[in-house]
């Protein structure tokens, strides 16, 4: 069955399962009569000489320059050949199948004024699996994501390069092997195929996907490592969290508290401090305000997804044209940019954990570093200084990229959001924290291997888990394999998916 798309509410999950997991799409029949309504008023107004801005007149600096008819119909492959700029690596082929996805959404409100042959070639495109070839740097967030979505602009015309059945192809190519015509760039339509943060907030939207999951491991994690550390549980009874009033540390208290049902330590068969360290007791309070950091970023997010980013906008229904800035990148990046450094807030606490289990003078009788031969072996010390490496570069990357505004196209665009250097930083944050949880995963695997008393089921799921793939650490070995399984694991999902089979799911 096809996810219908009407310009309606569009969640980060229908994101996931169109440009990750390949669901099939289609139109609702009232947006392809909005469209062409739309498309039939722009027309009449081409006729009657309106200036509208990137109709029949130049963008940017150049928008008081009024075109011919002739230029009118010649201007639109221009516009795409020079926004066309763009430089590195390709873009993964989900981030860019999301972006598509985001620009059919918001043509399906009728307020775009592309033909509808526009939009019906993006939705064939994603649904026989011809992706565009798009560099992943060269936007700044504002007027759209005008560089990468350009080169997905480019496929109208039969030009630039697309992916196709796991071959990179000339454009026209791919568009003929997947039997979809070429419907070229009329007026209007090649700025309303590019005018919006699309690549930006679907990248923002599988990024959020996959810190909600981390966030859930990364309370696993914590709930393993308060078990080899033998914390008070006290900490983690949610009526102490919801006299506060923050959700998300509601939310953290209670999961981390089904992982650990079951132990030893909340039935007072093994004896606690009457009080812990901050990176024991505050975890609740740390790893919820990033859920509430993820839930603020996640509305901004669909919003964007759901609603109208574009420029110039048509109201078919007032005969008007609307001129403005619904492109700014600035309501996503902002709250992404928070959403980074609260993963990065995340990884330092798992970190200080981690200090915790292979500190000796910490640890409560746990083997220094981890290992019964300490002098002759080093254990998992050097484990940490791999995570300190990570979360030093989490730091540097946190620093807010929104704040970052350059100046373009003679000052007439001369503040933009940088919301896609936000989105690259993010990957790379998370590529990181996932590798500072999975360390910590590690060495809570190898401390309860250390621990006699009964732990939580949730806790003994996650570490038969990681033993499957992660034998312990009897005597030293290189450790570069088992880090960057561990990393793997976390990113994989099985532990989270199988620690949620037994205690449920670990979401809000």
């Amino acid at each position: 069955m096809s996810l219908m798309i009407d310009g309606g509410q569009l969640s980060i999950e229908m994101v996931e399962r169109v440009a990750r997991l390949g669901e099939k799409i289609e139109l609702a029949p009232a947006a392809w009569q909005r469209i062409k309504a739309c498309r039939a008023m722009l027309e009449r107004k081409i006729i009657a000489k309106e200036i509208m801005y990137g109709v029949n007149t130049g963008i940017g600096e150049f928008s008081e320059v009024v075109l011919t008819d002739e230029q009118v119909q010649q201007f639109q492959r221009y516009l795409i050949y020079n926004h066309s700029a763009g430089i590195g690596t390709p873009v993964p082929l989900e981030q860019v199948r999301g972006a598509m996805l985001a620009r059919i959404n918001v043509h399906a409100h009728g307020n775009s004024g592309c033909r509808p042959e526009i939009t019906d070639t993006l939705l064939q495109m994603l649904n026989r699996g011809v992706t565009p070839v798009v560099c992943n740097k060269g936007s700044v967030g504002a007027c759209g994501d005008l560089a990468p979505m350009s080169q997905i602009a480019l496929l109208l015309m039969g030009e630039g390069e697309a992916f196709y059945q796991g071959e990179r192809l000339p454009g026209d190519k791919a568009l003929e092997k997947a039997g979809i015509p070429v419907p070229g760039l009329q007026a209007r339509d090649g700025l309303a195929a590019i005018n919006g943060s699309n690549l930006l907030t679907a990248m923002s939207a599988l990024t959020l996907v996959d810190f909600d999951r981390l966030l859930r491991m990364a309370e696993i994690a914590a709930a393993m490592s308060l078990e080899a550390l033998l914390a008070n549980l006290k900490p983690y009874d949610s009526r102490l969290h919801e006299l506060r009033g923050f959700a998300g540390a509601v939310r953290s208290a209670r999961a981390i508290r089904a992982c650990l049902q079951g132990s030893d330590l909340l039935t007072g068969k093994v004896k606690t401090k009457v009080q812990d360290a901050y990176s024991m007791r505050s975890t609740p309070q740390v790893v919820g305000a990033a859920h509430d950091a993820l839930r603020w970023a996640r509305q901004q997010v669909e919003i964007e997804l759901s609603g109208v980013g574009d420029n110039p906008i048509f109201l078919p229904d007032e005969n008007l044209t609307l001129t403005g800035a619904n492109f700014q990148g600035s309501p996503v990046a902002l709250p992404m940019d928070s959403a980074g450094a609260a993963m990065t807030m995340v990884s330092v606490l798992s970190e200080r954990r981690l200090n915790r289990l292979l500190n000796p003078a910490l640890s409560v009788g746990l083997p220094s570093f981890l290992t019964q031969g300490a002098g002759m072996f080093s254990g998992m010390m050097l484990s940490q200084y791999t995570a300190d490496m990570l979360i030093v570069e989490q730091r540097i990357l946190s620093a807010p990229a929104c704040v970052q505004s350059i100046p373009a196209a003679a000052d007439q665009e001369d503040f933009v959001s940088m919301g896609m250097n936000t989105a690259l930083k993010n990957l790379q944050i998370l590529e990181n924290g996932r590798a500072v949880i999975g360390i910590e995963f590690m060495a809570a695997a190898q401390a309860l291997d250390f621990r006699e008393h009964q732990p939580g089921a949730g806790v003994a799921k996650a570490r038969e888990v990681i033993r499957r793939q992660v034998e312990h650490l009897e005597i030293d070995r290189p450790l570069y394999k088992d880090h960057n399984t561990m990393a793997a694991l976390v990113a994989e999902g099985a532990i989270l998916r199988e620690v949620e089979q037994v205690v449920g799911s670990l979401a809000g």
